[in-house]
């Protein structure tokens, strides 16, 4: 979310003025979305986090054998 934190707002068609107010919601629901999201991914578990791990080591293997591969070391 993007909060904003100039005076005034432009679009194509008007230049509208901010409150102070208006951009403390704003900033607030940025934070909130922040700390809703942070929650949800400790919420997740052991189990997306080991799921991530083995997609992360199966991406890093298969990086380094291509680039084995594009020097010519093909595997046995």
């Amino acid at each position: 979310m993007t909060a904003i934190t100039s005076p005034y707002f432009r679009t194509r068609l008007a230049t509208t003025r901010t409150d102070i107010i208006d951009r403390a919601l704003l900033r607030t629901a940025g934070v909130l979305d922040a700390f809703v999201q942070a929650r949800l991914e400790r919420r997740a578990g052991d189990v997306r986090h080991r799921a991530l791990a083995a997609q992360d080591a199966a991406t890093t293997a298969r990086r380094n054998a291509e680039a084995l591969a594009a020097l010519g070391m093909l595997p046995r």
